[in-house]
């Protein structure tokens, strides 16, 4: 088992996370809380918050095993879609269900592997104001344990570019989710992974104040 998709190259999955880990640290002071806290084998359905383009890559290099991660399609283009592909992402496309994605990431899944998901949908504040509903899914038919990671500090509020600012990555406990069938069910998992997560990057704020009034 690789726990990655087919035609994903695994040596080039690895060099990449490597890659993924050390690229960021001259720009940001990254610290990572809980890394500890991802399972190490089995099924892993991880929900995230996302920001910016580097929450994904900070993830992709901090955790202990492989991850196949849900990317947006329109990256799938040129050089960079055949590097994503062979480290083992997948596209998917934004609005609408993608069976073909989902598919993949079951896959994965039943594999023993983890999957990414970025459970907005849309790229914005990172706040989890709405989810959609593909984690909930990939629960539902592979019975997946969920891992929510929150991450703060990619944005500046203040507009102005500061030197080495501090990134936190905080990972929260596994849970379970019980998403029984139909769209009641579904909807009901949505929200229970989306309060978690949302609640995650509550308390991730709240460390990072107290720590700036130290």
């Amino acid at each position: 088992m690789t726990g990655l998709p087919r035609g994903a190259t695994p040596w080039l999955h690895d060099v990449g996370r490597v890659i993924a880990r050390y690229l960021y640290r001259p720009a940001y002071r990254i610290r990572v809380h809980g890394a500890a806290r991802v399972p190490r084998t089995g099924p892993v359905v991880l929900v995230a918050n996302h920001s910016s383009m580097i929450e994904p890559q900070l993830i992709f290099g901090m955790l202990p095993r492989r991850s196949v991660f849900l990317v947006k399609e329109e990256m799938f283009s040129g050089p960079a879609g055949w590097g994503l592909r062979r480290i083992g992402q997948v596209p998917v496309k934004r609005g609408v269900p993608d069976r073909e994605a989902l598919r993949t990431a079951t896959e994965v899944l039943r594999d023993g592997g983890l999957v990414g998901v970025f459970p907005e949908g849309t790229r914005g504040a990172g706040d989890v104001a709405q989810a959609q509903q593909g984690a909930a899914w990939l629960v539902r038919v592979s019975g997946a344990v969920v891992v929510p990671v929150a991450v703060r500090g990619t944005l500046n509020p203040t507009g102005r570019r500061r030197f080495r600012p501090t990134v936190d990555v905080l990972v929260g406990e596994p849970f379970t989710v019980d998403v029984g069938r139909g769209r009641a069910a579904l909807a009901e998992g949505t929200e229970r992974i989306r309060g978690t997560l949302a609640a995650l990057v509550e308390e991730l704020d709240r460390q990072r104040e107290e720590k700036q009034r130290q």
